[in-house]
């Protein structure tokens, strides 16, 4: 507690990933988040509360739709878009007049929260822009010289972010894919999120290139599978996840990572195994475009653009 009350960072485990947390009322320190992780100005960041009843204090016009969906998925990998308290620096929502917040699933995080007393500001913790961390030694490896304290609970369950979901303009609004899909939310509200429109309040995750690792990652189409990895790519030594196409190839440095249930269950730690494997590149076979895979899609295409 004392390094977050003085302003400092400690990273803890989430259900989803690893957080780089400081303490949400303390401009300073929420600057110095941006700063380590080299975190665009603009680009929002969640903050952790440890229960619903903390709602009130960093938002305003709490929606009946926001306490449905927080009743029932938090604790949970739910990020709600909600309009910002007047109390509460606008650093945290990249300058707009909304607010990101969520109640984590995971022990540690609650019980850091729970002590703590108050909101933790907390995006990944991870260089802007790269693959986010699952384990204490992902964030260990990227940010160990800038984080005063790591918590290390175990692998995230889940490994992926948590969804977004915007509740400030009335009808619900799915800003990022997740665990949770649009079909839970329409489930407790009655009525589907739409998708985001050009008004929707930046959210993190947003942009087209996003979740990269070190090596050029390339998203390609099951139907080109064969023919891409045998033909434009054969020169290269690459680390390959088919998801539907079987057969090895003398060139595939690392294949640990084969196969949709693996990528599905760890998809961040399978994507840094492969980026150290030695290879030049990541061949990855597109996921089923179904609703399931939505945000494993998401974040597969994003990696793969920059």
């Amino acid at each position: 507690m004392a390094i977050l009350r003085r302003g400092g960072l400690v990273a803890f485990p989430t259900e989803t990933v690893y957080g780089l947390g400081a303490d949400a009322s303390n401009p300073d320190a929420v600057a110095r988040i941006y700063q380590v992780k080299g975190r665009p100005a603009g680009h929002p960041v969640i903050v952790h509360i440890g229960d619903i009843g903390q709602l009130a204090r960093w938002a305003r016009d709490v929606p009946e739709a926001a306490t449905k969906l927080a009743t029932h998925f938090w604790p949970g990998p739910l990020t709600l878009v909600l309009r910002r308290a007047p109390n509460v620096d606008s650093q945290l929502s990249g300058g707009q007049d909304t607010i990101g917040l969520r109640v984590p699933g995971h022990p540690v995080a609650l019980q850091l929260l729970r002590e703590f007393g108050g909101g933790i500001a907390a995006p990944s913790a991870n260089r802007f822009g790269r693959i986010s961390p699952t384990t204490a030694e992902h964030v260990r490896s990227d940010l160990a010289s800038e984080v005063e304290l790591i918590l290390d609970g175990g692998a995230c369950e889940i490994g992926i972010e948590s969804t977004i979901v915007d509740l400030s303009r009335g009808r619900p609004v799915l800003l990022r894919p997740g665990r949770i899909a649009a079909g839970d939310i329409a489930a407790q509200l009655g009525v589907a999120p739409l998708a985001r429109d050009s008004a929707a309040p930046r959210a993190p995750g947003e942009l087209a290139a996003h979740y990269a690792p070190r090596q050029p990652l390339r998203l390609i189409a099951s139907d080109r599978w064969e023919r891409k990895r045998t033909g434009q790519f054969a020169w290269a030594r690459r680390a390959v996840i088919p998801f539907r196409s079987g057969g090895g190839h003398e060139r595939d440095v690392d294949r640990r990572a084969e196969g949709a249930v693996a990528i599905r269950a760890r998809p961040y730690a399978n994507l840094r195994a492969l980026d150290s494997s030695g290879c030049d590149r990541i061949l990855v076979e597109g996921p089923p475009d179904t609703l399931e895979w939505a945000a494993i899609r998401d974040r597969l295409t994003r990696a793969g653009s920059v």
